[in-house]
């Protein structure tokens, strides 16, 4: 009886390991929430819209909140990021185009080194402010585990769009232009 006890013991161990891996690797998948919001037409609020980091520059540490009442245009990337590099003369263009509408492209520099995140926003002419999301803790908050992501947050705090790859002209458009409330 005892022999028979055993293998079932060992068979319910194992299946209970399982379980539990199951369990691990579930928790680790990307969080998506806003997508499926956004995509089933709500616009939820902006997640850790007060959380302040410091800027890439000399200025002051900002949060979105300190943006509220105008478009932001939140951008994840690193100097690192190939696409990045090809979606930044875009997000130049758009902040350029937009800024007298109230609009302001927020770029959030993503576990990247200081003197390279510098040296990417003066290749490519970014003008609008940039935070440093060290440890990642706001882009966490997004969802975001692959750069380059883009958060269009209209002048209430919520967000209306989102591009969880490279951002071109036509989605920048089309989103800020919702946001704004004009057509596209």
């Amino acid at each position: 009886m005892r022999r028979s006890v055993v293998p079932a013991l060992v068979v319910a161990a194992c299946a209970a390991l399982v379980a539990l891996l199951v369990l691990g690797v579930a928790s680790k998948s990307d969080d998506r929430t806003l997508d499926q919001a956004v995509a089933g037409g709500a616009r939820p609020t902006a997640p850790e819209a007060g959380r302040r980091l410091p800027s890439l520059g000399a200025g002051p540490a900002r949060s979105i909140a300190d943006l509220r009442g105008r478009v932001v245009v939140l951008n994840f990337w690193a100097s690192w990021c190939e696409p990045c590099r090809a979606e930044a003369p875009a997000l130049a263009r758009a902040q350029r185009r937009w800024a007298g509408r109230g609009v302001t492209v927020l770029g959030a520099d993503w576990n990247d080194a200081v003197p390279d995140a510098q040296r990417f926003a003066r290749r490519f002419g970014l003008d609008y402010p940039i935070v440093r999301d060290v440890g990642g803790a706001l882009a966490k908050a997004y969802g975001t585990n692959s750069l380059p992501e883009t958060f269009v947050i209209d002048r209430a705090g919520r967000v209306v769009a989102l591009q969880r790859f490279q951002a071109d002209a036509r989605f920048l458009d089309r989103a800020i232009a919702k946001a704004v409330g004009s057509p596209s």
